[in-house]
């Protein structure tokens, strides 16, 4: 089993950034792609920015430019850097791990392990 628990989230304003942690324990070894999703009000969670056991990265199209992933394998911890926040960001945002070889980044399909989530607010 893998627990993960984010931190970070807050109420920024509009171009302002903040960064987001995910610290993950428990078995670890067994956690290839580290995910960040995000799901606003009324809408579907979407992929934010993923990264692999190795340091292939992957974002969406909305925050690519402005978010940055990052991983530590020492301290078992992924952080989500986010620049120029807009308040289309504003959302919980949750990140995920995946015990497979080489899972789809981008499919939520392929994550075994989801955390509890974060608010990020960013205001007009």
């Amino acid at each position: 089993q893998v627990q993960l628990v984010e931190s970070g989230g807050e109420l920024v304003q509009a171009g302002g950034s903040l960064t987001l942690s995910c610290a993950a324990s428990g078995s670890t070894f067994s956690t290839n792609g580290i995910g960040w999703y995000r799901q606003a009000p009324g809408k579907q969670r979407e992929l934010v920015a993923g990264v692999s056991s190795g340091t292939s990265t992957n974002y969406s199209d909305s925050v690519k430019g402005r978010f940055t992933i990052s991983r530590d394998r020492a301290t078992n911890t992924v952080l989500l850097q986010g620049n120029s926040l807009k308040p289309e960001d504003t959302a919980v945002y949750h990140c995920a791990a995946s015990s497979m070889v080489v899972p789809n980044l981008r499919s939520q399909n392929d994550y075994d392990y989801w955390g509890q989530g974060t608010q990020v607010t960013v205001s007009s």
